[in-house]
Order: structure tokens, then sequence, then C-alpha cells
């Protein structure tokens, strides 16, 4: 029988990949709903190939500019808003829902997916940092596995096993250090859009992009790793391996360890979390080791790179700081991608709003969302002087 699918950003990244495997499947899925904030003719063409039964845009003006490029020539419910992102994500025919919306959009549509028991394929960073406790305890009341879609927390679900869980020494998720790494400090004064944008391995969203080249991505991913795995932030480590071909390891207490590899296509954990909890053969590449020849590891240099230790010191205090690093983070790389920030002065205004920050403890999502909407007005008012 065909999963029936809702992919939240069916016109991102992940959510143009996600399709890619499902018109490779026909037999195996079938589309129930897309959503999309802003780009129409990309979203049609989807309706069109794909023939959903519904369409979720940012806002009423957009359904209406949609449902006439539509033209009535194919029936899809088109909705708007997080009313409708909510609707899609829980009718009774969606058997899996793909969160491919990056930022705190997709918190509520998941949170009430979750409710519903709907098995949850997650792509978006943001929620699990920012709600991490919240989101994982409501997946637990209502017996829901949460897979990851994202490479590093895809391996270590595929590492982890069951069985030896208290066994687990060390969770290591690798990184390829960006397109800085082997730079002097002092050659990152005047980076460009362009160069940060070039990452050397994958091809990613813009907003990624920027992340892998601070590095902040790798400290997201430590947060992700720490409420999706249930594992101590002391047994969670950061290995740079240029190649990135092992995306995470897994270590025991016997010495052994476990690593997932595979090519840097992100069609191969979007597979598999699609296919969950069994493992269906595809045509995707496949890893050569032969022709790759070597892997290379390197410690990570936080001093040069710091915002990982401010992604390890939000998890620490807890509350609403790391909803404070992930709003101060997106607002920052906004303001370098568009309005002049400087490179380096990303990780410096993160830290400068975390510290201005006064901490609440055990924050419910009310309180998350409020301070995720101030943060983000204190954090464009500091890039404004910084870049003025």
């Amino acid at each position: 029988m065909k999963k029936q699918i809702t992919i939240l950003g069916s016109t991102g990244s992940i959510g143009t990949q996600t399709l890619q495997v499902i018109q490779n499947e026909p037999e195996n899925f079938e589309v129930f709903a897309l959503s999309a904030w802003r780009n129409l003719e990309l979203l049609k063409e989807q309706i069109i190939n794909f023939k959903p039964k519904y369409a979720v845009v940012r806002d009423d003006k957009i359904a209406k500019e949609l449902i006439n490029r539509l033209n009535n020539k194919i029936s899809c419910h088109i909705l708007y808003g997080e009313y409708g992102l909510t609707k899609i994500s829980t009718l009774p025919d969606v058997d899996l829902i793909v969160v491919a919306i990056t930022g705190m959009a997709a918190l509520k549509p998941t949170i009430e997916a979750i409710n519903a028991k709907k098995q949850i394929c997650l792509a978006n960073k943001e929620i699990i940092v920012s709600a991490g406790e919240i989101i994982m305890k409501k997946a637990k009341e209502n017996n829901i596995k949460i897979i990851p879609i994202d490479s590093e927390h895809s391996a270590i679900f595929q590492c982890i096993m069951p069985d030896f869980y208290e066994n687990i020494e060390k969770v290591i998720i690798t990184a390829s250090g960006g397109p800085f790494y082997h730079l002097k400090e002092s050659a990152l004064e005047n980076i460009s859009i362009e160069e940060a944008l070039n990452h050397p391995n994958w091809q990613m969203g813009k907003k990624v992009s920027i992340d892998s080249a601070t590095l902040m991505n790798k400290g997201l991913e430590v947060i992700e790793a720490y409420w999706l795995f249930n594992v101590p932030l002391n047994k969670i480590e950061v290995l740079i391996h240029p190649q990135s071909y092992i995306h995470s390891l897994v270590q025991y207490d016997d010495g052994s360890m476990i690593a997932q590899l595979s090519n840097h296509d992100m069609r191969i954990p979007i597979h598999f979390a699609l296919h969950y909890p069994v493992r269906i053969k595809n045509t995707l590449p496949r890893i050569n080791l032969a022709k790759i020849g070597q892997l290379t590891f390197k410690k990570l240099d936080s001093k040069r790179f710091p915002s990982i230790e401010l992604c390890y010191e939000a998890i620490r205090q807890g509350g609403t700081l790391p909803v404070v690093l992930n709003a101060a983070n997106e607002v920052a790389v906004n303001a370098f991608l568009n309005q002049g920030l400087r490179f380096k002065d990303i990780v410096k205004v993160v830290s400068m709003v975390m510290k201005n920050h006064q901490n609440q403890s055990n924050p419910n999502i009310h309180d998350i969302i409020y301070q995720d909407r101030e943060t983000r007005k204190l954090t464009e008012k500091i890039c404004k002087e910084n870049i003025n």
C-alpha cells in the first residue's frame, strides 16, 4: 500500500530532492499535500506533476494567485498560512510528514502532526534546537519516532544499536570544516557572500551553507543530537573530516566504533527516512572507497570557530537560551546575505545577543515563540549597529 506523504517546504532543497525520490518510486509513495511560501512557479509545476489533494502557501493573496495560475487545470485544494500547514499535517489520510521548512514556522504544524500520531521525517534544525525537549516529550507520549533526514543525524540513527544504548561511549558528528577551515584567522576579515556559499562538498540552501562556513551548523547539530538521541552532552563530539563521506560515528565502551558512510547525496538519507523501518534497494550512486583512496580527520579548533562552543553553552544552560541562539543566528546570517554584515561578525553578534539574554527556565511553546520574536528584533538592531 502506498504511503501518503505531506511535504512541508516542497520547493526547497530537501523538498525537491524528496520529490525526486518519490517520483522514482510511484509504486511506494503518493504525494498527498505540498507547501511552499514564495516559489509559486515551482509549486505550480509540482502540483501539475504530482497531483496532490492539497497545497499550502503563505497568505490569501498568494493563494489566489496560485489558483489563477493553475486555471482549473487540476483539482487541488489551495490553503494558506498556519491553519493550512496544520491541516495538511493532521488529515487522517496522511501517513508521513516530511518537515523541510526552515525556521520556526515548522514548530506548530510539527507538534500538531505528532499529536495526530503521524510519522515525522525531520529536516528542520531550528525547531529541535529551540523546542527539542517539548517535541521529544510529545513524540514519546504519542509513541512516534522522529526520523532525521539531516545526513549526520540519519547516520547516528542508523549506527545506534538499541540493545546497546547504555554502552554508548561517544557520539561523533563529522564536519567538513566548510570552505574556510584551512584559512588563517586574518583571512576571514573580508569574506564575500559567494565565497561563503561555496561549500566544498555539498549543494545546500543559502542559510545552511553560511552556517557550514561559520561551523554554526555543527553546533546546532550537537544540540539536535542531544535531544533526538537522549545522549549526554559530554558524550557528543565534533570531528573534522574534510571528505564528508563518513557522516557520523558511534563509539561503544568495548572499543568498537560504528560509522555510516555514503556519497554526498541527500537523497540517500531521504530514501532511508521515507522507507523506515525497512531498507529498500535504490539506484542512487554508490560510494567507491578505492577511488577515494583515503579518509582524513582533524581535531576541531574551537578557538578559531567559536560558534560550536556557543551551542554547547546554550544547551548547558538550557531554558530559552537555545531559542535565542537560533533566532540570533538566523537574523545575523540574513544580515550577512542581504544587508552588509561582515562574515566574521555573524558569530560575534550571536554571542552578544546571548550575553544580553535573561534566561527563562522550563519554557512552554508560547514562551519559545515569544522569545524567538523578541530576539529577532534585538538582533536586527545589533546587526544594524555593526553594519553602520
